[in-house]
């Protein structure tokens, strides 16, 4: 087997259902050069049973792009590896901590932390079948089984398994009585359960994952952890990764202008609706673009109202970019 290739996990883009799809991805990398990107999570079903060269399908431009995968089989994740990577991309996720019903009642996501063993098994599979990393992401914990004792353990397992790194959402999960949103801000954050993976583990490369909003707040984390990985904040902020990529590679690369964002945009949008896709497929990840700056307000309701047009297209955006105006200047 081949040795998995070394990737640069400081600044991650966290996979989230209905967002980081490829187009979200596409536009993200246009801003973000070295952040690890990650697709939303993939059922196996969806690889081994359904149409496979569209769920794995991905441009080029977004690599560094790992592929996250639900299942809770053995043999069928390993498959499903053999399929990303084939399909090119650079790493291989299983989802460990996802709480919705639907995932649970499939029997992946949040409820394995409850099975380690099962979960060891399957990154060993997947390890066997191919030569990408194998990563897990996982939560602090689950239902009333949030001590450090069930956590380290979860780890201790993955880790024998051969799983070098692992990604932990640093609150725990609750499987019923919670939506998939509550999940995400109702536990309180345990940055410091995180914090004691990395002490007991140091070989492990562990990254931290919730509720980390600044630079300030990632600079902070990254004494303790490897890596941090970004949900909300980059969905919403976009811009703002281009910032943080250029405080934490230490990079003298100049900022890139949000305008020649949208211009660098423009020749994918035009493929991609030659091919069929909708803009408004595309533009609703771009809303938060120029969040913050004059002209935010009137460039998301361009787009929320006009991408949907039966005969929208690059010309849609153009409109949308020249309602942003410069901010006055000061007086001398």
């Amino acid at each position: 087997m081949a040795i998995a290739p070394m990737l640069d996990r400081r600044l991650s883009i966290a996979p989230m259902m209905d967002w980081t799809d490829r187009h979200c991805r596409y536009f993200l990398r246009l801003i973000t050069a070295r952040a690890l990107l990650y697709t939303e999570m993939v059922p196996t079903g969806a690889i081994l049973h359904g149409p496979r060269g569209r769920v794995l399908r991905f441009d080029p431009a977004e690599h560094p792009v790992a592929l996250q995968l639900g299942g809770a089989d053995p043999s069928e994740l390993a498959r499903a590896a053999e399929f990303g990577e084939a399909a090119g991309y650079d790493e291989v996720n299983l989802n460990v901590g996802c709480p919705s019903d639907r995932v649970q009642s499939a029997r992946f996501g949040a409820c394995l932390m409850a099975e380690p063993e099962l979960v060891a098994a399957s990154v060993r599979a997947m390890r066997q079948a191919v030569g990408l990393p194998v990563t897990v992401k996982t939560r602090v914990g689950i239902d009333q089984q949030d001590s450090y004792d069930f956590l380290r353990r979860f780890v201790e397992a993955v880790a024998g398994a051969g799983c070098g790194t692992i990604i932990v959402h640093a609150r725990k999960a609750w499987l019923s009585g919670l939506s998939p949103k509550e999940n995400r801000e109702i536990a309180p954050l345990r940055y410091e359960l995180v914090h004691r993976v990395k002490q007991d583990f140091p070989e492990l490369e562990v990254i931290l994952n919730g509720g980390i909003r600044t630079l300030d707040q990632a600079r902070a984390e990254l004494a303790h952890v490897d890596g941090v990985m970004l949900g909300r904040e980059a969905y919403q902020n976009p811009f703002a990764l281009a910032e943080w990529e250029r405080a934490l590679y230490a990079s003298a690369d100049p900022l890139p202008e949000r305008a020649g964002i949208v211009e660098e945009l423009l020749p994918y949008v035009e493929r991609e609706l030659t091919e069929g896709t909708p803009l408004r497929a595309i533009t609703r990840h771009v809303l938060g673009l120029f969040n913050g700056q004059p002209g935010a307000r009137a460039w998301r309701r361009h787009l929320s109202e006009a991408a949907h047009r039966p005969d929208a297209g690059p010309g849609t955006i153009l409109e949308a970019l020249a309602q942003i105006r410069p901010a006055p200047r000061a007086a001398a």
